[in-house]
């Protein structure tokens, strides 16, 4: 007879332990440690394998099946997709409440009319809700079935029942299993439904996406290995009081994982934005201080955004030092090589800086643009609107090469900049058949004297 017992598994790594821990041993998490059941039973022999035998095959014996994709509708969606929604895939879908997510999937199953049913399941909204939403984005397709249900066994029955093309589970912290004792939203019962979701849906082929919910620190809610399990995570991400939103793909097995896609939230709802970087760029003042564009790469697309800084005396004994967009240890480091190497002294001024449109620079392509804004409010003198600075910058003060440079370059002429700030090293790479300026630099402070801030 089959024995049960109760081990405590870290959602972070999967390490296994008898009792709760409020630190994990192996991978330093804290609070991460979940109740889960586990049975026991005595484990076969080989001869014991009911007569079957496993044997392996050559690679080179499978045949590679060309890949069905199903386009959404949304050219920024297909984008990150790798060119549409894969047939039997399952697609992970994450963000804060009220980012967009249920809005964007109800959008998704309108623009795939004709294509097959979609199956709506929902466990926190009913059907006048989601009809309310659907009348005010215009939707009308006769092929979605809502079923309102939380019971995961209900729910695989349906899919079985109607056999759709798409299926949507908003959300899965919402189900439950009746199979797992622990309350819905837990960590062992999201790992549980998935994998029933995942086995009905990959036998039939059905295409599936999932919502799910993230925690403060930004991950989705549920063990790590829900992110493993699935084919695709995607992410939508942005300020809710802005509004644009990005949607960037963390894990893709059928496609790139570098790309994102960038929509607008209006009253008739996601809106794509096809040119990204003239939208972020266009309400730009006409000559302003302690302001410039950097451009950053996003997958295989360059971004043209714009850097604002503002530097005022300080008031306390501390200067305070704040960054939005960026990375606030990147910020201080640039103010120290400011001051050390351009002789700039900011201890006693309070530095705030803003990536505008509520996008996040990660990259250190943006190195040369974040100080020259910084010298640029703090000598109160502007920089060239038709100016785009790029280049990273060392703790030395040279100013290193980027990759990308040509596509960065390119985006910079189609949108009218008669001047580009590189490193010198990039510019030796570059062809002499751009129509806009381009001007080498080797350090920081030759870049501060060509824009007269030195």
């Amino acid at each position: 007879m089959a024995k049960s017992k109760t081990v405590f598994v870290c959602s972070e790594c999967g390490y296994e332990s008898s009792k709760w821990l409020g630190k994990c041993p192996a991978c330093n998490s804290w609070n991460t440690f979940y109740e889960q059941k586990v049975v026991e039973t005595k484990s076969k022999g080989l001869s014991q394998s009911d007569g079957k035998v496993a044997m392996p095959q050559t690679l080179n014996s499978y045949e590679a099946k060309e890949t069905i994709r199903t386009h959404t509708g949304f050219n920024e969606l297909d984008r990150v997709l790798g060119g549409g929604l894969v047939k039997g895939s399952l697609v992970l879908l994450g963000g804060e409440p009220g980012i967009g997510k249920s809005t964007l999937i109800l959008q998704i199953c309108d623009k795939i009319k004709g294509d097959g049913k979609v199956l709506y399941v929902s466990g926190e909204e009913s059907a006048e809700q989601i009809k309310l939403r659907a009348d005010r984005l215009g939707i009308n397709n006769e092929d979605i079935l809502f079923l309102g249900e939380t019971n995961i066994e209900l729910v695989n029955q349906a899919i079985l029942n109607v056999n759709p093309k798409l299926v949507i589970i908003d959300s899965i912290q919402t189900m439950y299993s009746e199979e797992i004792t622990a309350a819905a939203g837990s960590v062992s019962q999201v790992r549980e439904i998935t994998s029933q979701v995942m086995r009905v849906c990959k036998s039939k082929g059905i295409t599936t996406i999932i919502i799910g919910h993230v925690t403060k620190e930004g991950n989705i809610a549920g063990p790590r290995v829900l992110e493993h399990m699935v084919d695709t995570v995607l992410y939508l991400e942005g300020e809710r009081y802005f509004s644009y939103r990005i949607l960037r793909g963390v894990k893709n097995r059928f496609g790139s994982t570098n790309e994102i896609g960038m929509f607008e939230m209006q009253d008739k709802g996601m809106c794509e934005i096809t040119n990204p970087s003239d939208i972020l760029i266009s309400d730009r003042e006409e000559n302003p201080s302690g302001s410039c564009i950097v451009a950053t790469m996003e997958g295989t697309r360059p971004l043209l955004v714009e850097l604002q800084a503002l530097t005022t005396q300080t008031i306390f004994g501390y200067p305070r030092r704040t960054a939005n967009g960026i990375d606030y240890n990147r910020l201080t480091l640039l103010i120290a090589v400011l001051e050390k190497r351009a002789g700039m002294m900011l201890s006693s001024q309070d530095v705030y800086l803003n990536v505008v449109g509520g996008i996040k620079v990660n990259e250190p392509a943006a190195d040369l643009g974040i100080i020259m804004v910084t010298a640029s409010s703090f000598k109160n003198v502007p920089i060239p609107k038709d100016m785009i600075i790029l280049g990273e910058v060392g703790l030395t003060g040279e100013v290193r090469r980027i990759n990308m440079i040509e596509k960065r370059v390119k985006e910079a002429e189609k949108l009218g900049f008669k001047t580009c700030l590189i490193p010198e090293s990039n510019k030796k790479d570059l062809k002499d058949n751009y129509k806009l300026d381009i001007i080498g630099i080797k350090d920081v402070n030759e870049a501060l004297k060509k824009i007269g801030l030195k």
